[in-house]
């Protein structure tokens, strides 16, 4: 009788700790939702910005190669100015990188398992 009463308990106490799980993660959901939407508009801009960014780059190295391809001391700043185009697209990738990772492994993960969270509420 003992055993039957104790695990009614411990029956009990699971119960209670599992619907408290429940309604702090019904608590959370609108925080998550929150982060979420905006996560997705840093990566919009991001995105944006790297749109503007490669223009940009583009154009630089329009004149970069324009230096270059003259004569005398220019030809030596298109080739410092080539050099700056390279570094820049190297950050341009990277930044690229951190905006694919921002949504593939951050945004549309979370936005899953807020659909899950949402169905459970």
């Amino acid at each position: 009788m003992e055993a039957i009463e104790s695990l009614d308990k411990e029956c009990s106490a699971l119960g209670g700790l599992y619907q408290q799980v429940i309604n702090d993660m019904k608590a959370g959901v609108p925080q998550y939702e929150d982060f979420v939407n905006k996560a997705y508009k840093l990566h919009t801009h991001l995105k944006g910005t790297l749109m503007v960014l490669s223009s940009f780059l583009d154009s630089f190295q329009k004149i970069a190669d324009a230096a270059t391809n003259t004569k005398g001391a220019t030809r030596d700043i298109g080739a410092c100015l080539t050099r700056i185009v390279i570094r820049h697209k190297s950050m341009e990738s990277k930044l690229k990188a951190l905006c694919g990772a921002l949504l593939d492994c951050m945004v549309l993960p979370l936005q899953d398992k807020l659909e899950d969270w949402n169905l459970t509420s």
